[in-house]
């Protein structure tokens, strides 16, 4: 699977993202004063047909997910191309800023899927039932994520993009989504953007890993990731960790 591409006819529904030639931005104002948020916007940023996010909390993965998004005509709150529902209106003026840049015959199908908002899309969908829908409410968190990725909208060409989707998912449940999205990826035009905390979402097989911090976000392998030497060496001797945190 490759990790990028530079091939315009390599039909990925987003190649690339960059600045809109005709939009003003406010430097001082959320989120532009973001240092990824400025570097995208100042150099642009190449999606792979499997691209991961990670950092730290407030580095901007969540916002730049997103934005791309919702630039690429997906709902903030998560939901598929040209849905409407929304309970509050917490987007930025980031989507406005960017022009996506389209592969040759790409989907224009797409789905966006964040946890932190999973509750209102699935009472949206609840009162706007697929076929092969269940009440997703009814479900365990786990049970509901998986089942929304087999009801349909996560099969064949499009972009799918998830918003640190490992919440509430056991150690289990995140190895099946690794090979659940590594599997949607392989679509001749499918595309998957993944935010995450997780190392183990990160190492899914031929990602290009981009992690974020307070300089912008650079291109890493995932045995050199923050988050991962985090896991590394917490797993190793917890007790060096917990002394910091904990009162004896």
């Amino acid at each position: 699977m490759p990790a990028s591409t530079d091939n315009w006819l390599d039909p990925l529904p987003v190649r690339r993202v960059r600045r809109a030639s005709d939009v003003e931005t406010g430097a001082d104002a959320w989120p532009f004063t973001l240092a990824p948020v400025r570097q995208l916007l100042r150099d642009g940023l190449d999606l792979g047909r499997l691209t991961v996010l990670v950092g730290e909390n407030g580095t901007g993965k969540s916002t730049l997910v997103e934005a791309i998004a919702m630039a690429f005509g997906l709902p903030g709150e998560g939901g598929s191309t040209g849905a409407r529902h929304t309970t509050y209106v917490s987007e930025s003026a980031l989507p406005e800023a960017l022009t996506l840049e389209r592969g040759a015959g790409a989907s224009k199908w797409g789905y966006f899927l964040r946890a932190e908002t999973t509750h209102g899309l699935f009472t949206y969908l609840a009162n706007n039932p697929g076929p092969r829908d269940p009440d997703f409410h009814t479900l365990s968190h786990g049970e509901s994520f998986f089942a929304m990725l087999t009801s349909g909208r996560f099969r064949g060409d499009g972009f799918f993009v998830m918003d640190e989707p490992e919440a509430g998912l056991s150690f289990t449940a995140q190895l099946a989504l690794v090979g659940s999205l590594h599997s949607i990826a392989a679509g001749r035009s499918a595309q998957v953007l993944l935010a995450t905390h997780s190392p183990i979402l990160a190492a899914i097989p031929g990602a290009r890993i981009l992690e974020l911090d307070e300089s912008g976000y650079h291109a890493r392998e995932w045995a050199d990731l923050e988050v991962t030497d985090n896991y590394r060496r917490f797993l190793e001797a917890p007790e060096r960790y917990l002394r910091h945190v904990l009162d004896f």
